[in-house]
Parts: C-alpha cells; sequence; structure tokens
C-alpha cells in the first residue's frame, strides 16, 4: 500500500472525474495509474531491446580523437601568431 499527497485542486479533480466516470476516488486512481505505466513501457519499446540496452560500447573512432585533432588546430594557431 502506497500513500500519496495530493495538492487540494487536484484532489478536486480527482474527485468530480471519478464521479463522472463512476468509481470511488481510489478506483480511479488506481485505473489512472495502471494505464500510465501500462502506456509508458509498452510505447517506450524499450523491452525489445533490454538484453543490449547499456552494454554496447562504442569503439570510438574519429571521436575519440577529437581532443588531440583540437589540441593540434589550436597549437597552430598558437605558432602562427
Amino acid at each position: 500500500m502506497k500513500t500519496i499527497r495530493l495538492s487540494p485542486e487536484l484532489e478536486k479533480r480527482l474527485q468530480c472525474a471519478a464521479a463522472v466516470a463512476g468509481e470511488s476516488l481510489s478506483e480511479f486512481i488506481r485505473r489512472a495509474a495502471a494505464e500510465r505505466a501500462d502506456l509508458l513501457l509498452s510505447s517506450g519499446g524499450h523491452e525489445d531491446f533490454a538484453d543490449v540496452l547499456g552494454v554496447i560500447r562504442g569503439g570510438g573512432g574519429r571521436a575519440r580523437r577529437t581532443g588531440t585533432a583540437f589540441t593540434d588546430i589550436l597549437t597552430d594557431r598558437q605558432r602562427s601568431r
């Protein structure tokens, strides 16, 4: 069981929405939370890549040498002054 704090304005909006839906406030909040969780977990596509997320490392290539190239350019500019 979890407890949440709601601003008075949000609580009033939720109570009105629950009444329109014909549900108790608790049921309305549970359904809303479940729908939001389902939406986020199903639309993110992360489960398709769960076995590889965070385990792939790039080789770096040119990006790894960017700092060296930048230093060389600055050094050349300093020499030409």
